[in-house]
């Protein structure tokens, strides 16, 4: 039901707002119905130079909206040329300040006793860091918010304010990545995994209890650096993620048959594990900023919808990726009995797929079985529609923020704008 109310509300009222039609994408619009309204914005490309719009369209039955069937026009963003590209590649655009955050890491879960310190820096080390997916989105997502400096201030003054605030914002993509972090290193323990981007992980190298313990460390690293911030609102939502990544982990481990096979439940569960971090975490750069509670409203939407889209394109990746690619078992969640969107989709196509599902963790080779119905179900297709959804609903979201003519700001919107596609195409 959240969800639910979620998506119609942002839809509804980007489709209202005025700032949709007239901002950095004031044509860039993105076509979206929602069930129970009619009409939907249809794309057009006037402001976004190097990117043509190319469209499919698709029925289907979510009980994530309700149960009721809908259609669904769907627009990309492609780039018209690799100049542009490259130009808008999102990582480049906050390069040099990614190598400044990774070093400062590295600072911050230094450790005085050698094996905890050891552990702590684990994935911190350079060519483990990962993709640092959470931290380019922040540090963009501060350009793209246009902090505005009164005009009072001197010139010098506003280069000052400006640079502290950067500080203390890029503070908010390293206490961001510490406890991305060290809910990995958890999750790996209680998954018993053996892998993590590519390497053996933690707990297979050092055992459960300092991976356990290099995990608490980092979370306290990050309070520490959270507390340094002064700002209670601040601290009040990433202590919120960190309890809400605590909720999502006990609902996955306590889950009864009927909430296993409920696609409101999975996404209930999927925004506290995956989605509610970079949700709060885009809107604690707004904060910081000084920006309205709309703004940040839209920082927190885009967040939300990446998340979703990021975790639901998961989810299919874990079927359709190898080891390889992923960087960790293939598989693995439905190994484990974990029912993800996939199989949730199949399981409404052919209902004898649930029996199959409860006994996996009984009886392993019902793995074999349910890949089975998932090959012959809609339900990968499907997955990637609703990962498509949640990309245009994020998209929207920078979409409706404030107009502006700075060309630092677009660039930044773009490649905002650019990652929902990414999210959605991409293969590991």
């Amino acid at each position: 039901m959240l969800f639910r109310r979620g998506i119609s509300r942002i839809s509804s009222k980007f489709l209202r707002n005025r700032s949709f039609s007239q901002s950095l994408v004031a044509s860039h619009r993105l076509s979206i119905i929602i069930p129970g309204q009619g009409g939907h914005h249809s794309c057009s490309d006037s402001t976004l130079k190097g990117y043509v719009c190319r469209g499919t369209t698709y029925s289907f039955k979510s009980p994530f909206f309700g149960g009721a069937g809908f259609t669904h026009h769907h627009h990309l963003y492609h780039h018209t040329s690799s100049a542009v590209e490259e130009e808008l590649d999102p990582f480049s655009l906050v390069a040099d300040e990614l190598s400044l955050l990774s070093n400062k890491l590295r600072e911050m879960v230094v450790a005085e006793v050698p094996k905890l310190a050891s552990a702590a820096e684990y994935f911190f080390k350079r060519g483990v860091e990962g993709k640092q997916f959470r931290p380019t989105i922040l540090l963009l997502m501060a350009t793209a918010l246009n902090v505005r400096v009164p005009e009072a201030l001197a010139a010098e003054s506003s280069d000052i304010i400006s640079s502290e605030l950067r500080v203390r914002q890029r503070g908010i993509a390293e206490i961001t990545e510490m406890i991305h972090v060290a809910s990995l290193l958890h999750d790996d323990v209680l998954d018993d995994a053996d892998t993590r981007r590519g390497v053996g992980s933690l707990n297979f190298v050092m055992g459960n209890k300092i991976s356990v313990l290099a995990g608490d460390f980092l979370l306290s690293r990050a309070c520490v650096a959270l507390a340094a911030l002064k700002n209670t609102e601040v601290v009040s939502l990433l202590a919120t993620v960190v309890e809400h990544l605590v909720t999502g982990e006990t609902m996955q481990m306590t889950s009864t048959t009927d909430q296993r096979h409920s696609m409101d439940y999975y996404m209930q569960k999927t925004y506290y594990k995956t989605a509610s971090l970079i949700s709060n975490s885009c809107k604690a750069v707004a904060l910081l900023a000084g920006q309205s509670a709309e703004v940040a409203m839209l920082a927190f939407e885009y967040g939300k919808n990446l998340g979703l889209a990021f975790q639901l394109i998961d989810d299919v990746l874990d079927f359709t990726g190898t080891s390889a690619s992923l960087g960790k078992g293939s598989l693995s969640d439905i190994r484990h009995g974990i029912i993800t969107a996939p199989i949730l989709f199949a399981m409404e196509e052919f209902p004898q797929l649930r029996k199959v599902v409860g006994q996996l963790e009984k009886d392993p080779t019902n793995v074999d079985v349910a890949l089975e119905y998932l090959g012959k179900s809609n339900g990968i297709q499907r997955t990637r529609e609703l990962a498509m959804e949640h990309a245009n609903l994020a998209a929207a979201a920078i979409g409706s923020l404030p107009e502006t003519d700075d060309e630092d700001v677009k660039r930044s919107r773009r490649a905002l704008i650019d990652l929902t596609q990414r999210v959605i195409t991409r293969n590991k």
